[in-house]
């Protein structure tokens, strides 16, 4: 499908704006909490700014940069993995350990078109991290470089191993399912407002990452412009026609702006409840995960079974905040399919669902690896 499917006219008319009612409540609290002029109100604009320095504006650039590279260089990933040969499962895990979901997508897409075996999927949905890695990266390089690169070896192992045992065929047809996927069409002027705003944000957050005040040094309002952004990312979630992922046809400004603020969302949802907990509602959080230690990993291997990306960066929250050990965080890494799963279920719900639970396996031997004989690796 391309832009050209339909008239401009007719993509507008369909896909903005569109009427969310549940989103609309979430900016309304988000609005609300952030105008108090309470000590909440300060509190959370602060860690809206965090949110939008620390994640958002580095999720912005990565996403440029994959799709601008697509759209340039005009290669297709689908065929790329088809011919690939014994290939095929060290790619399908590197589209995997590609921070955020579409990676992962599309290697769910060519299994059920017969363009690669089921090793590939379990590859992909081993390797990835989901949008929780977005954070990661932002906040804690040194655990990325290990995390990234471990999740991407245990897919490609896992994805070869099952490619010689599973006998199962569960492929299904997925014939018009990017049809499935609204077409925003024209890039909009909050796209490119969004995206022009995240620059300097971008040299903000690179600068907080080398320990450079670069907002006192230059007189630069930082938390004005990373309200604004913040603020433009809600209203872009809030009005969109999408669930998560974008059409491949749309422009890398409006993919990109789609997609951050999707995951924006839940980093900024992610932040507040960790620190109302600890601020407002007196729960100690270290000693309650302490005193159940030994499931931890368990436990952050089961939240990863959950489809979506809210629970996952949730839980690399928690390994930020030092409340779980990074095995804990590791399990979740390699178990979880973050937003990916979404789609995955829509397109071949038996393959997605047995992918993951094969998952669970190599999650639990590395987790609990790291937690008996490294308890105190990159704690």
């Amino acid at each position: 499908m391309t832009p050209t499917d339909w008239t401009q006219a007719e993509a507008t008319a369909r896909t903005w704006p569109a009427l969310r009612p549940k989103r609309l409540v979430v900016l309304a609290i988000f609005v609300t909490l952030a105008v108090l002029p309470t000590g909440l109100g300060e509190l959370t604009r602060e860690l809206m700014t965090d949110a939008y320095v620390q994640v958002s504006v580095f999720v912005a650039a990565t996403l440029m940069i994959f799709y601008g590279a697509e759209r340039i260089f005009g290669f297709d990933l689908g065929r790329a993995l088809r011919t690939a040969g014994p290939m095929q499962v060290p790619m399908a895990a590197l589209l995997g350990a590609t921070p955020g979901c579409g990676g992962a997508v599309v290697v769910v897409a060519a299994y059920s078109s017969g363009n690669v075996g089921f090793g590939a999927v379990v590859a992909t949905l081993t390797a990835t991290m989901g949008d929780a890695a977005f954070l990661l990266i932002a906040t804690r390089p040194d655990a990325a470089l290990v995390v990234l690169p471990l999740s991407f070896a245990v897919g490609i192992v896992s994805g070869w191993i099952v490619d010689r045992v599973n006998t199962l065929d569960l492929r299904a047809s997925t014939e018009g399912a990017t049809h499935n996927v609204p077409l925003i069409g024209q890039t909009r002027g909050i796209d490119m407002g969004y995206i022009a705003l995240g620059i300097p944000g971008l040299i903000v957050g690179g600068a907080q990452l080398a320990q450079v005040d670069i907002g006192s040094i230059l007189g630069i309002p930082i938390t004005w412009i990373a309200l604004t952004g913040t603020f433009l990312g809600l209203l872009i979630w809030t009005f969109s026609p999408l669930a998560a992922m974008t059409n491949p046809a749309d422009s890398p400004v409006t993919r990109a702006a789609e997609e951050t603020s999707f995951i924006s969302v839940w980093v900024i949802g992610a932040y507040l409840a960790y620190d109302y907990m600890a601020a407002y509602a007196g729960l100690d959080l270290e000693a309650l995960f302490a005193s159940v230690a030994p499931l931890l990993p368990l436990i952050a291997i089961l939240i990863g079974f959950v489809p979506g990306c809210g629970p996952q960066v949730l839980v690399t929250t928690l390994f930020l905040n030092g409340l779980i050990p990074f095995a804990a965080l590791v399990g979740n890494a390699i178990s979880n399919d973050g937003d990916a799963l979404f789609p995955a279920i829509a397109l071949n719900p038996k393959a997605a669902v047995i992918a993951t639970v094969y998952s669970a396996v190599p999650a639990l031997i590395v987790a609990y690896g790291f937690y008996f004989f490294a308890p105190g690796f990159m704690n």
